[in-house]
């Protein structure tokens, strides 16, 4: 029989990290696994972070990390690949040896990953010069020529909201037509001009974007682009034990982070549409504290049972 864990989580981003710091300072018994592989390992720096402004992601992880040692958090390093619940209402893990682990309550944090076009240069971008985020890496970009690339999408409302930063705003659609015309009318108007060519390459130094070349070989200059290609689940391992998702493919949740399913939570990019790493760390926490409410008010239920009879 496996140790019995208060919480085992899945996902050792800032959602996940700051529930384990929540209920370590509870003292429960945690258990965190992680692949070391978050959305944005390729970023150059995180923002919207009040003190941790431009901090490298894997660096954030790492104080994290040394943060939550002394509060006895077990850390495993391997990938879960399924999990459910048994007769008795806690969940079983498993990680991808096969090998199975036990808990009370469980915490899915793994994130999302982005749906990156097959376009030459654009995964060697990504990360420096390429984003999807206008909140996380718009002031880097203020002033500079921006393209918006939307091919699978409708990248209308991204456009416009570059103006913020930039006047020079460019829409690539890579071939595709999902403008409606009384958007492409205002994008007129804001002065953001739509090319349609197919996208051949993007050439760069070093994941410096510099230019765009297109299929019918024209090209035009770029300093950096934002997309909008879609995103999925890291792991597929709330939809598989029947947690509830929305259209946009993310899963949902109360106020609390709980879900339909008793007893598992979820926090941080794979619950919500805001995508900011504070706001994930926020879910983690509220997560935390309501998963130790809830074994707290088991505690007690049993007491009472175990005195009436």
């Amino acid at each position: 029989m496996p140790k019995l864990y208060d919480v085992i989580i899945i996902g050792g981003g800032p959602a996940g990290l700051n529930a384990a710091v929540v209920l370590g300072r509870c003292h429960r018994k945690i258990l965190l696994f992680d692949t070391g592989e978050p959305r944005n390992l390729q970023s150059e720096g995180m923002h919207n972070y009040l003190t941790r402004d431009h901090i490298l992601p894997l660096e954030f992880i790492k104080i994290a990390h040394d943060e939550i040692k002394k509060y006895g958090v077990e850390f495993r390093y391997i990938k879960i690949t399924h999990t459910i619940k048994d007769s008795e209402g806690n969940f079983i893990v498993s990680d991808r040896k096969g090998k199975k682990y036990l808990s009370k309550k469980l915490l899915i944090a793994t994130g999302l990953k982005d749906n990156l076009p097959e376009i030459e240069g654009f995964k060697e971008c990504y990360g420096k010069t390429i984003h999807h985020c206008p909140y996380c890496d718009g002031w880097e970009i203020t002033g500079k020529k921006i393209g918006v690339y939307a091919s699978q999408k409708n990248g209308f409302d991204l456009a416009i909201s570059l103006k913020t930063w930039t006047p020079y705003v460019t829409l690539f659609t890579d071939g595709s037509n999902n403008l409606k015309s009384v958007q492409l009318k205002i994008l007129k108007r804001y002065e953001i001009e739509v090319l349609k060519q197919p996208i051949q390459k993007l050439e760069h130094k070093k994941g410096r974007l510099y230019n765009i070349r297109f299929k019918n070989n024209d090209s035009r200059l770029c300093d950096a682009i934002f997309f909008v290609n879609g995103y999925h689940q890291q792991i597929d391992l709330a939809k598989e034990i029947g947690c509830e998702m929305s259209l946009k493919g993310v899963v949902k949740t109360n106020k609390s982070q709980g879900t339909n399913i008793k007893g598992l939570f979820v926090a941080g990019d794979a619950s919500k549409d805001m995508h900011f790493v504070v706001v994930a760390a926020a879910e983690g926490a509220k997560a935390g504290v309501t998963i130790n409410k809830e074994l707290q008010k088991e505690m007690l239920e049993e007491m009472l049972e175990h005195i009436k009879t």
